[in-house]
Order: structure tokens, then sequence, then C-alpha cells
């Protein structure tokens, strides 16, 4: 009976045949190419115009996620964002970057935070999973310590934001703060090509994002320039006539007068490669520096305490920072984790002198940064 009917009826068997494997080869297309509608002259077009993103390549962690590439995320909006925890620019785009994955995620928007150090300790994966739990980050964080992703998207600033559509090419980027307005509107332009080539009529959230604890600064007034110390990364804003020495540990003194925009330093300071290490059991850190808030990256082997003398007054509530508190009428910055301290945050801005004493051996200062 089979073998009769088979032989009765080839050619309906052989169109149900072909039909199955071209239904087969289709729907597997599908699968392979998240937008099947685009077409080759969009792609010439695209090819001439923009630059494909780079994939990520050498990251050695990665964190709230599975190992990502660019090439699967096709058919997604994907954020790259490169960063450092310590980094104050960065740190201030965060309420921008939580805000947007939370908005249009479900639209098809995927960041990826990369986390490239600038200090040795900020290539330690716990030191940067604690700052993720910290700041409260739910997106992808890949942790490019080689600074192989970093250099394959030819990137030279901390922060850098990438917009990549969903065909894999770069159609944005801006370096560090501000932009918000722009760069959210182009998120919400690449997600509408999205959902227009998947003939979804769901509409994208058109309303710019203004989260509650984002900090505006106003740069004009920052007069200031970030200040590194160790030999590795000086830029001459370093006032003390002993100078800086690589590897030697020199007892500096405070001179008579000090000028604007130079730090200067008393006690027994060791000159490291990215940071100047307290030897002696106290030290002194001085600056005179024109902005509102100042913040330094440090740490200490041990416990060691900051007392911190805002325009020579020991105590004043309103001034202190975030990583301040008052104790015994001093203002008081408790130093140990390797990070970003806020300690100061004058009420306006203007030109300000800062007196740090520093009491226990192991300190650690890397850089002042302001706002």
């Amino acid at each position: 009976m089979k073998t009769k009917s088979f032989i009765k009826k080839p050619f309906l068997t052989l169109l149900v045949l072909v039909f199955v494997v071209l239904s087969i080869i289709y729907f597997q297309s599908l699968k392979a190419n998240p937008n099947p509608k685009i077409d080759g002259k969009n792609f010439s077009k695209k090819n001439s115009e923009y630059p494909r993103a780079p994939e990520f390549v050498g990251i050695e962690k990665w964190i709230n996620s599975a190992p990502l590439k660019i090439e699967q995320l096709n058919g997604k909006v994907v954020l790259v964002d490169f960063w450092t925890y310590t980094c104050i620019n960065c740190i201030r785009t965060l309420p921008y970057l939580k805000e947007w994955d939370k908005k249009y995620s479900d639209n098809g928007l995927v960041i990826v935070g990369v986390h490239t150090p600038e200090f040795e300790f900020e290539k330690k994966y716990e030191n940067v999973l604690k700052a993720v739990n910290d700041y409260q980050i739910k997106y992808a964080v890949a942790q490019d310590n080689s600074y192989a992703t970093w250099n394959s998207y030819q990137n030279r600033f901390w922060p850098h934001k990438f917009l990549v559509d969903i065909d894999g090419y770069i159609r944005y980027d801006h370096i560090g703060e501000g932009n918000y307005d722009d760069t959210e509107k182009m998120i919400q332009e690449l997600l509408k090509e999205r959902m227009e080539r998947l003939n979804k009529k769901n509409g994208v959230n058109t309303n710019v994002s203004k989260p509650k604890e984002a900090v505006e600064v106003s740069s004009i007034d920052v007069k200031t320039p970030e200040i590194y110390f160790g030999y590795q990364y000086s830029r001459g804003n370093f006032g003390n006539k002993e100078g800086i020495k690589q590897d030697e540990v020199i007892d500096y003194k405070l001179p008579v007068s000090i000028s604007a925009n130079n730090v200067y330093l008393e006690g027994k300071w060791r000159n490291n490669a990215d940071n100047m290490e307290l030897v002696s059991d106290d030290g002194e850190i001085m600056l005179i520096y024109q902005a509102k808030n100042v913040n330094i990256v440090a740490g200490s082997e041990n416990d060691s305490e900051s007392y911190i003398f805002l325009d020579n007054e020991k105590e004043n509530d309103k001034n202190k920072g975030s990583e301040v508190v008052i104790e015994q009428n001093k203002s008081v910055s408790h130093i140990k984790e390797f990070k970003l301290y806020n300690i100061a945050s004058a009420q306006n801005y203007g030109i300000h002198i800062i007196d740090i004493n520093v009491f226990g051996k192991g300190f650690k200062i890397y850089t002042f940064t302001f706002g």
C-alpha cells in the first residue's frame, strides 16, 4: 500500500518535501538575522557612512551578565560606555545610564559598561563588583583590564559612550559628561528604527529623562584641573621644592607661602608610580583651588583618618563632603577602601583652601578632582 501510494503521487510528495525544506531554510534565516527586512542598498549606505562596532575582546570578567558579543546583539540597540569606578566624570553620568536602562531595556536597548581601569587597584574583580553593587548598576559590566576593547574602539577617554544600531554600526558617540538630551534622543531614534524593522507598533517613550540623583556641575566655574599624584601621571601641579623622585621616600616641608592649583605635602611620603604613600605616622596635604566640590581618590593599607579643614574652618557641617563626619568638633574622613571620597562641598563656586591632616601610615592618594 505504501509503495503503491508513493508511486501514484510522486509529484505531490515532492512538492511537500520542497515546501518543508524551504520552510526550514526560511525560519533558520530569521533566527540568524533578526533584521530580515533590511535591503542591500541600506547596508551599502551604512557601510559608507558609519564604522562597524568592534567586538568585546580581552574581557577578563563579566558582571551582571554572561559574556556578550556585538554580533549576538545584532537586532538590539547597544550603548557601550567606557568608564572606571573612581572617575568622578563617569560617576556623574551613572544616574542617566541607570535611568535609560530601566526605561528602554524592554524596547531593545542593551547597555554594556566597559570598565577599563586607570589605577592598579581598579583591576581587582572584588573592587569593581563592590562598586557596581554600591552604585546599584544592573546592566552588564565587562572588565577590560588589558585595554583590549578600549584599543579596539580607539578610545582615549573616560567616560566615552558609543551607540550601536541594530545592524552593528556606530551611529553616535559622546566624550565626557553632558549632552544627555542629545544622547537620549539618539537612543530613541535607533529604537524607533528597530521597531519599524520588526513591524512592532509599540511606541518608544520620547520624554527626556531627568534623574533625581543627577548632579549638575558648572564646568565654567571649575578652574582647577584634575591633579595627579605619583611620578607616572604627574602633570606638574606639584609645589614642593623637593620635587618628585621615582620610588624614593622624601621628607617634605610645607613652604611659607603656596600658589593656587599646586598641591603641597608635609611629612615623609613614598613617590610611587600612580600615588603618594604616607610613610610617617602623620602628614599633611594643602591646596588652593577654584571650584565647589573636592574629591580625592585614595585608600589605605591600614585604617587612616583625614581631618579636613576647608577655608581654615575646623568644623562646618554645611561644607562637609558626603564622605566626612563631624567627630569631636572636627571634620573627619575615615580612609580605608580604595575609591573616590567626596571630602568637601562648599556652598558656592569660588577660590578655597583645603588642608588635610592625615594620621596613619599606609595612606595613599592618587588624585584630586573637582566639581
